[in-house]
């Protein structure tokens, strides 16, 4: 019998209200293809609602309720709803697999992340304090100038399917930390986890307004979100063409955006590596979420002399991950999200294949799975830099393959440039290099356009380090204390200390 998920409505004002509408989204279990339950279609007028709500508990007691409490104050509460997290850990991480297809394994992990975030962020409200009235040096001893910073107000925050909770937790955490006010709009196709944070603010008793959560259609909810007068801030993840329309709709209102968008991320192999870490590296930097990651690491440059070898292990790797429902023992693959991506995906190997690539493995639905939205690890060779399966974003368990000869081949490669002049590449979020030379790795680093470089590794992330991209992969960083200063604005305050008057302009009393 089809697992399914809890019935909710939207959370507005600290209560859970049904949708103007009424109308109700279909929730899909991407290994089954069945429907496992439905979500509330939020719309304008929901929104105009929450906006209300997260304008009325920002400015409660002239702030003094949440934007203009104490950090410690605010604190509490992040720090509690990571203790609900964690006491239903098990619970959550059952219903994101079902959700979007993850691995249990992963989304497991996901949660632990889920509540570290919100801890980090409870110690970044707490220090807040302490940064207030943070003097500076001035020229003049008849000034002085202190800094404060203080919450932009009410932020709008849009998030992705494929890290459902833990994306929206990149965003939340920092937001409340920093003393905003939000409205959580989380994507139509895994939105459940973030309904069952709504029902963790409950319990911990989150001040009302303070964290709102519609769930909806972007065109009908994230859109008159993104455009709303009343809201001081957007910070959206996803795909870039999305990212640009709500950056113009901002735009009109000149109000300040932080976009986390797509990728297409190179992993250079260099020759003097042990191929079966490599390997395991490769595979695991764009296989990882089911291949659905904007950092995903799915350009190969490998050096021609160990391409044969090191290709031929990491087929042998590939070949070896467990495909399967996600909550099957050992799963390391399951479903992508949707029937659209499932059929988009195939079509991007397939006109790959036409255009004269070599499919080495994968390209196709697992034999063993007759039913749900599954791809075969995919690796893909004789690519060439014109091909679309080098430059747009799959989002999906599919991995292009190039050789290069010398360090400046690779680099040029991975930031698709020559003689410095960009030739096709739109991205620049992340990038790898795997070698044993670590001068070369150093140069390296330094050399690719990316806001993130791993070394030796892939994939890797913590709440601790800045999270973001160069290019058309967005800008501001999420994470670290950057993460929190996407949420506060810094106010220069000065005083004149002198009881002589300024003295520029003649008194009248001495004319």
């Amino acid at each position: 019998m089809e697992t399914k998920i809890p019935c909710r409505q939207l959370f507005i004002d600290g209560k859970w209200v049904e949708p103007i509408t009424k109308r109700r989204i279909p929730v899909i279990n991407p290994a089954t293809e069945q429907t496992i339950g439905l979500i509330p279609a939020a719309t304008g007028e929901d929104v105009e609602l929450a906006v209300d709500a997260a304008r009325r508990a920002f400015a409660r007691n002239k702030g003094a309720d949440w934007a203009k409490a104490p950090g410690a104050v605010r604190a509490k509460y992040l720090r509690a709803i990571a203790a609900k997290i964690t006491e239903r850990k098990t619970e959550l991480a059952k219903l994101e697999a079902l959700d979007c297809g993850k691995p249990l394994d992963e989304a497991a992990w996901d949660i632990d992340d889920v509540a570290s975030c919100f801890e980090y962020f409870a110690d970044h409200a707490e220090a807040l304090d302490a940064q207030q009235k943070a003097p500076l040096s001035l020229p003049m001893e008849t000034f002085k100038c202190h800094i404060l910073k203080e919450p932009v107000g009410v932020v709008g925050l849009i998030t992705p399917w494929n890290y459902p909770l833990l994306m929206a937790t990149w965003k939340v955490a920092p937001a409340l930390a920093a003393g905003c006010t939000a409205i959580l709009k989380p994507s139509e196709l895994a939105s459940v986890t973030c309904l069952e944070l709504a029902d963790v603010c409950i319990e911990v008793g989150l001040p009302p307004g303070v964290l709102n959560i519609l769930t909806g259609l972007g065109s009908e909810a994230g859109a008159p979100l993104s455009s709303h007068p009343h809201v001081d801030k957007i910070a959206f993840t996803g795909s870039t063409v999305t990212g640009s329309k709500i950056m113009t709709a901002a735009a009109q209102l000149v109000k300040p955006v932080s976009l986390e968008l797509g990728g297409k991320s190179p992993i250079l192999v260099f020759e003097d590596v042990d191929l079966d870490k490599a390997a395991e590296w490769t595979a695991f930097g764009c296989f990882w979420t089911n291949g659905q990651i904007c950092s995903a690491t799915s350009r190969l440059l490998v050096h021609e002399s160990i391409a044969a070898e090191f290709l031929d292990k990491l087929v042998k790797w590939t070949k070896n991950i467990k495909i399967s429902d996600p909550f099957e023992e050992g799963c390391r693959l399951g479903p992508v999200v949707s029937r659209e991506q499932y059929e988009k995906i195939l079509k991007l190997v397939s006109t790959a294949k036409s255009e004269g690539a070599t499919i080495l493995c994968g390209g196709g639905r697992p034999q063993h799975l007759k039913m749900g939205f599954y791809i075969e690890p995919t690796i893909i060779s004789d690519v060439t830099t014109s091909m679309q399966i080098w430059r747009e974003e799959v989002f999906g368990p599919v991995l292009c393959v190039k050789t290069f000869s010398s360090e400046d081949e690779a680099i040029e490669l991975a930031n698709d440039t020559h003689n410095n002049v960009v030739i096709f590449h739109r991205y620049g979020l992340a990038g790898a290099v795997i070698s044993n030379d670590l001068e070369r790795c150093e140069r390296v680093s330094k050399a690719l356009n990316a806001g993130i470089v791993w070394i030796n590794c892939s994939q890797p992330c913590f709440c601790q380090a800045p999270w973001g991209g160069n290019k058309r992969s967005g800008f501001g960083r999420e994470l670290g204390p950057r993460g929190l200063d996407n949420y506060l604005s810094v106010k220069q305050v000065t005083q004149y200390l002198s009881n002589e008057p300024w003295g520029w302009y003649q008194s009248p009393s001495k004319l």
